[in-house]
């Protein structure tokens, strides 16, 4: 038997909220994302509503999901947004040169991803065109979604069947400027920012928060020059990081994998948290009330797509391995919510780390659909303090620790989320919750694991890895004792006494 792990939760000791927009997804013109996983158009013998499929809105409306990114992504710094509204059948069909090299015929516009978004109940967040855009255009997209008076824009908003201006937030000014947003120097895109942002204009009561292009992983250089040149002007700062064992270059499969490429995968996931340290670090110099939100609008697993399957669809399996880089990073991301004001999946359906599958009329959820189902309750709630004894992962993780866990409060009740990165070994925990107000009882607990790190879910057995009760839990004098299986995620909730 292993020593357990010793652990303390300050109850009384609140370090931020956990914006529910960390909880955000990516839904980009790629693969089979947009067309097939979400859109099907009315005519479709799937059922949909208004052309959007509805087994997949149903499992989406379950994740609570808070927001959602579109249309890109590298397609964004490609596409005209006024290709994409009007009359379907005469909207302009373009190649997408990114991604497989199909024809875009532009039947998902502006008018089907605010109806998306309402269905879900999530916030739009749009990313406009820098790379091959101009400013004019972006402008006459905010005034088009946005203005409620007289004008061009809002008049052909009309026209094209919407009467009332939506509601817009956010709003991205470029993505990936440094890369396939146009391969440019930060001096030139903090220059190009400034210039563009000043007509991404707030019109009405509608206030827009604007998103510069930020830097791609460590490139620290990026951050410090966009800080210290526009600063004043933006509300939030981009990151992307994915996890990709190997090399960019030379990508791993996402089903064949031993557990070094395990272990390698789970350090890869852990360096989110020194990569939001480090910009972080450079954002509080010039932002040190910490107005400006940190946003890791991409981030999740980059394997190597399928075999048999379109290279440029970025379609691949989603496993345990999957499951564990999901917890690491919602982990981090509570741990730094103060600067970390959105995250968002890489992608919604069928591209990179999907929460879903589909394949005709068939869907699955993936084990990472799991991990941010269970893990809902955390969604604008208090995080808690930690600290303790956190255990190491065998002589393969390289001194990886065995255990991540992190705590938050709402409306009184209190979840814990514990996951265990060790592929071959339990893991005995104690949590001690200190500062605890009232009596509280162990009202219900949820765990994700499977007899494989490889394990996942196919069409064939779309629930080979689903969620169950967390029976090896226990709740004594203020301790939470739990044995977590090899590889696996947890969820327990404390709940006061007096609570109905």
């Amino acid at each position: 038997m292993t020593t357990p792990k010793k652990i303390v939760v300050h109850a009384d000791w609140e370090v931020g909220t956990i914006s529910r927009h960390i909880y955000g997804h990516f839904a980009e013109h790629l693969g089979r994302c947009i067309y097939e996983g979400l859109w099907v158009g009315e005519d479709s013998s799937i059922a949909n509503t208004d052309g959007i499929r509805n087994d997949v809105l149903e499992a989406l409306r379950k994740l609570q999901v808070p927001l959602l990114r579109w249309p890109g992504g590298c397609f964004a710094d490609e596409y005209h947004w006024k290709d994409g509204v009007g009359p379907r059948e005469s909207r302009k069909r373009m190649i997408n040169t990114h991604w497989g090299g199909v024809i875009e015929n532009n039947h998902f516009g502006t008018h089907e991803f605010f109806r998306l978004c309402e269905l879900l109940g999530a916030e739009p967040y749009i990313c406009g065109n820098v790379g091959s855009g101009t400013v004019q255009e972006m402008s006459e997209w905010v005034e088009y979604m946005t203005f409620d008076g007289e004008s061009p824009m809002s008049n052909w908003r009309k026209e094209n069947g919407r009467e009332q201006p939506w509601k817009l937030k956010y709003f991205g000014v470029g993505n990936e400027n440094w890369g396939c947003g146009g391969n440019m120097h930060p001096e030139y895109y903090a220059d190009l920012y400034r210039r563009f942002q000043t007509y991404v204009r707030n019109y009405g009561d509608n206030r827009i928060y604007k998103i510069a292009g930020g830097a791609n992983v460590d490139d620290y250089r990026w951050t410090e020059v966009l800080m210290r040149k526009a600063a004043p002007l933006m509300d939030g700062l981009s990151l992307h990081y994915y996890t990709i064992p190997g090399s960019w270059e030379q990508k791993q499969p996402a089903l064949e994998f031993d557990e070094s490429v395990w272990y390698e995968t789970m350090a890869k996931a852990l360096r989110m948290d020194e990569l939001i340290t480090r910009h972080s670090t450079i954002m509080d110099q010039y932002d040190p009330k910490r107005r400006i939100g940190l946003i890791v609008d991409e981030w999740g697993t980059w394997f190597l797509p399928e075999p048999g399957t379109n290279p440029g669809f970025l379609y691949q399996q989603n496993t345990m391995r999957d499951a564990l880089v999901a917890a690491i990073h919602l982990h981090v991301f509570h741990k730094h919510c103060n600067r970390v004001h959105m995250a968002n999946l890489a992608q919604m359906v069928n591209v990179l780390q999907a929460v879903i599958l589909t394949e005709g009329e068939r869907m699955l959820l993936t084990p990472t659909y799991h991990v941010l189902e269970m893990f809902k309750v955390h969604q604008d709630a208090e995080a808690l303090a930690i600290h303790g004894e956190f255990g190491a992962c065998e002589d393969g993780g390289k001194g990886l620790p065995q255990l991540t866990v992190s705590a938050s409060r709402k409306d009184g009740a209190i979840h814990v989320s514990m996951a265990n990165l060790d592929p071959s070994r339990s893991a005995d925990v104690k949590i001690e919750l200190r500062g605890l107000s009232a009596a509280y009882d162990l009202t219900s607990g949820r765990l994700l694991a499977a007899d494989d790190i490889r394990a996942h879910n196919t069409f064939e057995r779309p629930d080979r890895v689903a969620q169950r009760p967390f029976d090896d839990a226990r709740w004594t004098d203020g301790t939470l004792s739990a044995c977590l299986p090899p590889a696996s995620v947890a969820v327990v909730r404390l709940q006061p006494r007096d609570m109905e």
